[in-house]
């Protein structure tokens, strides 16, 4: 049985607003929400569950931002959303199905790994201004990653921004506004996919994750108007920080 107490639903709330805002421009915001979740007494498998209802309707509320702004490259979309979609139902069943003593070690290698990327090699994350994108037809590397971004987001979602924006800027070739406008619709899909395999497997828990669902659409819609104001160097510069971020509370988790 989870905690209904007023003072830690407010908290998942305030959580869910910085977890939309740190999602949408960058990632890892689930490493801040699903241990919230577990604070109202959610085991591990619940919670990774439940978060996916506030990922899902943030990803809606973000993707309808940057559509609005002209930023979200619409005519690939389709072609994109092929690898992620498989990737993520099988990172559900995954999920589904192995012991939660995966979770930690993943997402903290994945942090690690990213954290480092993006120190040494930043172009991977932001090209230069005027770079061309690529189509995913041009690029099997950018198939094969938009893949296991889709597993790796399929089994636990925390942190999976880093990777797709390893796939849409890094093997792509899009800027980081355009890149986590095409993020946030393949988070959308493959978590649409994994709430459906969760729903199934009767893992939702719908009242903390409506209320983290709040929180998380309130924060997408500010990021969006962050990321259409502030440069190229600061987002890389908030990608970074948040992966160092991602890194502690992984450690932590």
């Amino acid at each position: 049985m989870f905690d209904l107490n007023l003072w830690l639903l407010a908290l998942l709330m305030v959580t869910g607003i910085v977890a939309g805002v740190i999602n949408t421009i960058a990632g890892g915001g689930s490493s801040l929400t699903i241990p919230a979740l577990m604070l109202l007494g959610l085991p591990a498998d619940v919670a990774n569950a439940t978060n996916r209802v506030g990922v899902f309707l943030q990803c809606c509320v973000g993707s309808w931002g940057f559509r609005q702004a002209d930023k979200l490259d619409t005519a690939n979309i389709g072609p994109i959303l092929v690898p992620t979609l498989l990737g993520g139902l099988a990172g559900a069943l995954l999920a589904a199905f192995l012991p939660v003593s995966f979770l930690k070690p993943l997402l903290l290698g994945t942090m690690i790994a990213m954290a480092l990327v993006i120190l040494v090699r930043p172009s991977v994350v932001s090209p230069p201004a005027g770079t061309k994108n690529l189509n995913v037809s041009e690029s099997s590397k950018g198939w094969w990653v938009l893949f296991i971004a889709g597993v790796y987001g399929g089994f636990v979602q925390a942190g999976v921004g880093f990777v797709l924006l390893a796939a849409l800027s890094g093997a792509l070739r899009y800027d980081l506004v355009r890149g986590n406008a095409l993020k946030m619709i393949c988070t959308l899909a493959f978590t649409g996919v994994a709430l459906a395999v969760f729903i199934v497997e009767d893992l939702v828990l719908w009242v903390p994750g409506l209320v983290l669902a709040a929180g998380t659409m309130i924060g997408a819609a500010l990021a969006v108007r962050i990321a259409l104001k502030v440069s190229q160097r600061a987002l890389k510069w908030f990608l970074f920080l948040m992966t160092l971020v991602t890194c502690g509370a992984a450690l932590l988790f």
